[in-house]
């Protein structure tokens, strides 16, 4: 299945995810310092665009099939040069807020009418969840937040997860407090292959997974417990508290928000496929793909993988691909 074959199988309709779950941080590491060249990236909710504007490039191009994905990136790039810092975290869910329906109003003023048209009807999904917190993929957390989480663990036991601890003691946390027998069924159900297709992602995106969804999410968890210090996760913030806490996706960071605004201009949506670009583009230094081929067939893959190679521009280390 091709990147068009999906659209025939997935709705895209509506924002899927209304923030980045993978991190932008992680992303500029891999590709490094780009001065001057050209980058492209799944859009998605735009967070990751908007972080590789970070390294300098002279543009990012950011391709998506979904329209609702690229009104999200949309109010990101209106939001951006309208909030002070601080605003924006509001207004995204990233912090608590009592003001979000006038900040929302200011963003939408800088909007195109389809864009503000968009997101009217999502107003009251935003005062309630900041718009970063609207998509399927975070309904379907906040429900398990809501009505799962607390059938296995307390209040207490859920911020005592984000106390700084060494390896050893995320180690003992994890095998003494919250790897309960609870936990695993819990863990079995809500992330069953099921369970995510129907509440949080669409079923044809697991189309070409191999392998148990749920035991993948159990190592990923144990790697976020243990091998990593949850109280520097933005992602395990939102997951089990419903925002981002002093914890923020790199994209979100106090340093980047203005770097980012200078450089809004550099950023190019296209309503289309990765293979889209690629047939337009021959300078490529950079792309992230995301998981796009996890809903292709292996002919598809091997297709769009010869495609992303041919646009890339010829040098030591290219393509650079995350």
């Amino acid at each position: 299945m091709s990147g068009t074959e999906i659209t025939a199988k997935a709705s895209f309709e509506a924002i899927r995810y209304a923030q980045l779950w993978e991190d932008g941080a992680v992303l500029c590491h891999a590709i490094g310092p780009r001065p001057g060249a050209t980058l492209v990236s799944m859009g998605s909710a735009g967070d990751n665009a908007l972080s590789l504007l970070t390294l300098d490039p002279a543009r990012v191009i950011a391709a998506d099939l979904s329209a609702a994905q690229l009104a999200a990136i949309r109010l990101r790039l209106a939001a951006w040069p309208e909030l002070a810092h601080g605003e924006l975290l509001e207004l995204m869910g990233s912090r608590p807020s009592t003001r979000r329906a006038a900040l929302l109003d200011r963003v939408l003023r800088r909007c195109d009418g389809a864009t503000a048209a968009f997101w009217e009807p999502l107003r009251a999904a935003v005062v309630a969840h900041g718009a970063g917190g609207v998509g399927k993929f975070e309904g379907y957390f906040r429900l398990f937040r809501r009505w799962c989480l607390p059938l296995v663990h307390g209040r207490r036991t859920v911020r005592d997860l984000f106390t700084p601890r060494t390896l050893e003691g995320r180690q003992a946390f994890l095998e003494q407090r919250w790897n309960t027998w609870r936990w695993r069924m819990l863990l079995g159900l809500f992330f069953s292959r099921r369970a995510m297709g129907a509440l949080g992602r669409d079923p044809a995106f697991f189309d070409h997974v191999s392998g148990s969804v749920s035991a993948h999410v159990a190592r990923r968890i144990r790697h976020a417990l243990v091998d990593t210090a949850p109280e520097h996760n933005p992602y395990l913030h939102w997951i089990l508290l419903g925002h981002h806490g002093e914890a923020l996706p790199h994209a979100y960071e106090p340093d980047h928000h203005a770097l980012i605004g200078r450089r809004l201009d550099r950023l190019e949506l296209v309503h289309g496929t990765i293979e889209d670009v690629a047939a337009r583009t021959s300078d490529v230094g950079a792309w992230n793909l995301s998981d796009i081929f996890e809903y292709m067939s292996e002919a598809g893959h091997e297709a769009c993988y010869a495609a992303v190679v041919k646009a890339s521009r010829p040098g030591p280390g290219s393509p650079t691909g995350t």
